[in-house]
C-alpha cells in the first residue's frame, strides 16, 4: 500500500539541510536561499522502452532512473539539489518493487547530495513507469545550454562511445564532477549529455545553435563495448556505427573555443578522456570527414515515435 511505501521511505531517507520538510506532506519545501537560477528537468523511464524488468534487477533500474536524470543536469553545469520521485506500479509485487527501486537510487542520490523531496505513486495493471523530477543550481557562469556553439568552436567529448547496451547503460556515472569542474576551469559556449546517439544529439546541439558540425570520424574514441556489440550482432554493423548511433552512453559534448579546448586537451583534468572530434562550422548539417573528404553525416539514433 501507498502508505507503506511511504513510511518505509520516511524511514530509509535522512533530513537534508535543502529540505525543512519532505515526503508526507501535500508538497515539499526547499530551502534555497542565495540561488539565483535553477535547471529543472523531468524524465520518465519505461518498461519494454526503457528496460526489461523482468530480465533486470530493480535496483539497476532505479539506479539507471535517477543517473540519466543527473546527466541532465551535467549537461546544464548544474548541482544537485532535490527531486520528486513519481511511480506507475504494477499492483502485484508493487511494494516490494518500490523499496527495491529506492534501494537502486538513494547510493547514488547521496552520493551527489541530493535530497529525495517527494514525489507520488500510483498502481494499476501496465506496466512499471518511473519519472524523475530534479532540481540543479547553476554555477556562477549560467546554465550551460544546447545554444551557445559558434562556428570554429572544437567538439570536445568526454569518455567513450557506442556498444553500451551490453550492460553500461545501468552502470554509467553521470557526469555531473566533470561537467562542474571543467564549467568553473574553462569557457564552454554549449554542451549536451549523450542519452539517444552521438550524432542525433549533436544535431540538436548544432540545431539550436544555428550551426553546423564537421566531425572526423577517425578522431571518435570508440568504448570496447561497441567492438564486443558488432562482433556479437554479425550484422554489418561497425564499431564506429555503434557509436555514432547507438545511445544511453551519457557522455558530455561540449562547444569549447579553439584555445580553451588546446589547453584543456593538454590538461586533461579528468579521470576520463577528453577528446576533440571536430569543429563546428557555418554551413548547417552534420559532415563526416574522412581522409579529409567531407560528405553528409546521418543523424542516427533513439526516437521516441507516436502519431
Amino acid at each position: 500500500m501507498e502508505s507503506a511505501l511511504i513510511a518505509e521511505l520516511r524511514r530509509r531517507i535522512a533530513p537534508h539541510p535543502s529540505v525543512p520538510l519532505g515526503i508526507g506532506d501535500d508538497a515539499a519545501v526547499l530551502r534555497m536561499a542565495g540561488i539565483g537560477e535553477c535547471a529543472v528537468t523531468v524524465d520518465m523511464l519505461m518498461d519494454g522502452v526503457d528496460f526489461r524488468l523482468g530480465d533486470t534487477d530493480p535496483r539497476r533500474v532505479g539506479r539507471k532512473a535517477l543517473a540519466a536524470n543527473l546527466s541532465d543536469l551535467a549537461a546544464m553545469a548544474a548541482r544537485p539539489m532535490a527531486g520528486l520521485v513519481a511511480l506507475a506500479l504494477p499492483r502485484v509485487g508493487g511494494l516490494d518493487l518500490a523499496v527495491a527501486l529506492y534501494e537502486g537510487m538513494l547510493p547514488l542520490a547521496s552520493q551527489y547530495g541530493l535530497a529525495i523531496a517527494g514525489g507520488d505513486t500510483n498502481s494499476w495493471d501496465g506496466p512499471l513507469a518511473v519519472s524523475i523530477t530534479l532540481v540543479g543550481a547553476v554555477t556562477s557562469r549560467g546554465p550551460l545550454t544546447r545554444r551557445g556553439a559558434r562556428p570554429g568552436d572544437r567538439i570536445v567529448v568526454t569518455g567513450a562511445f557506442g556498444g553500451s547496451l551490453l550492460g553500461r547503460h545501468f552502470e554509467f556515472e553521470p557526469r555531473i564532477d566533470e561537467a562542474l569542474l571543467l564549467a568553473e576551469r574553462y569557457t564552454l559556449h554549449a554542451g549536451i549529455d549523450v542519452s539517444d546517439g552521438l550524432s542525433i544529439d549533436l544535431g540538436r546541439l548544432c540545431q539550436e545553435s544555428g550551426c553546423g558540425a564537421e566531425v572526423e570520424v577517425a578522431w571518435i574514441p570508440i568504448h570496447d563495448d561497441a567492438h564486443r556489440l558488432a562482433e556479437r550482432l554479425a550484422d554489418g554493423s561497425t564499431p564506429l556505427d555503434h557509436a555514432l548511433a547507438d545511445g544511453e552512453d551519457f557522455e558530455l559534448v561540449l562547444a569549447v573555443p579553439p584555445e580553451e579546448a588546446d589547453r584543456m586537451l593538454a590538461e586533461q583534468p579528468l579521470a576520463v578522456p577528453l577528446t576533440a572530434i571536430g569543429r563546428f562550422v557555418d554551413r548547417p548539417g552534420l559532415w563526416r570527414v574522412e581522409e579529409g573528404i567531407a560528405g553528409p553525416l546521418a543523424a542516427r539514433g533513439y526516437e521516441h515515435h507516436f502519431t
